[in-house]
């Protein structure tokens, strides 16, 4: 009777985790691993350059961007996007010219023909001393001077279904790099972090654990802290401070202005490593030759 453990070897069932331990030992197979706090950017990070926000703006999904970094981003696309443009202009003018062409060699040739028709008296010549039997075509595109007619199918370049591929009409709408919906800049809004202020800690902002905190209530703010952005004034609060003061009587407690439902945009945060918080993508994996038997 064989042992009832992970580590058997007298078995005769080749199990599921010798087969990942040989698996991970050879070098072959998707590796799948869950990402740690280390890997996960923070709450305060651009979403782009994954560092701390020097002039921090949101976007209407509630993404974190750097100033510097997005407007950078919405450059190199317009960019990118004009010169598809230019592409696209140029072959639409090279296919008007080539169907012009087309028009112009076809009017051509049905004059020359009618032209001919009308100078002959049959309309067409006949030969009597022409053979009733008829050979076979030649297929090959030398015979019968059919050398620039027909392509040759031994070289690549020169075989009919070898065209350029057509350029599509480029998109002219720039769409965010995150939630992938269109994206202007007057939409994205300046965001104000409300800093820790301890006369204590003599460390720089960057290095402290504890940077801001919630402009109205005062606690600490983190990945595992659900946060919002008032769109009047920029100002990140907590969403219990949303849910307990500011739902109460829909009043802004630093300025006293009327605020709507949209005037309050949560911020999307990174993860940590409890299931209460936003763990959608918190798996990497990573492909590697599949180990066949």
């Amino acid at each position: 009777m064989t042992r009832h453990a992970r580590n058997c070897t007298a078995g005769a069932v080749y199990t599921y985790h010798e087969k990942k331990k040989d698996a991970e030992a050879s070098g072959y197979g998707t590796e799948r691993q869950r990402l740690g706090k280390d890997s996960i950017k923070n709450f305060d990070c651009c979403c782009l350059t994954l560092q701390r926000c020097r002039n921090p703006v949101i976007s209407p999904d509630g993404y974190l961007f750097d100033k510097e970094s997005i407007l950078e981003y919405v450059i190199t696309k317009k960019n990118e996007i004009s010169r598809k443009m230019k592409e696209y202009e140029k072959q639409k003018k090279k296919d008007e010219n080539e169907l012009a062409e087309l028009a112009a060699a076809e009017k051509s040739s049905k004059l020359s023909n009618f032209l001919k028709t009308e100078k002959n008296i049959v309309s067409s010549p006949i030969n009597a001393f022409k053979a009733t039997t008829q050979d076979k075509p030649s297929v090959s595109n030398m015979a019968d001077g059919r050398a620039k007619q027909l392509p040759s199918f031994w070289i690549p370049s020169m075989t009919p279904q070898s065209k350029k591929s057509a350029v599509p009409k480029p998109d002219k709408t720039i769409y965010c790099p995150m939630s992938g919906k269109p994206l202007k800049i007057k939409d994205l809004l300046d965001v104000k972090f409300t800093e820790v202020k301890d006369p204590d800690d003599k460390k720089s902002l960057i290095v402290k654990e504890n940077r801001y905190m919630c402009a109205v209530t005062h606690d600490i703010l983190s990945n595992s802290v659900p946060c919002a952005v008032l769109r009047t004034t920029g100002d990140v609060v907590t969403m219990e401070c949303v849910e307990k003061i500011i739902k109460k009587d829909w009043i802004h407690p630093l300025t006293s202005e009327k605020i709507t439902e949209k005037d309050i945009i949560p911020l999307q945060r990174g993860g940590t490593g409890y299931s209460t918080t936003n763990n959608e993508e918190l798996k990497a994996k990573h492909n590697r030759p599949v180990l066949q038997a």
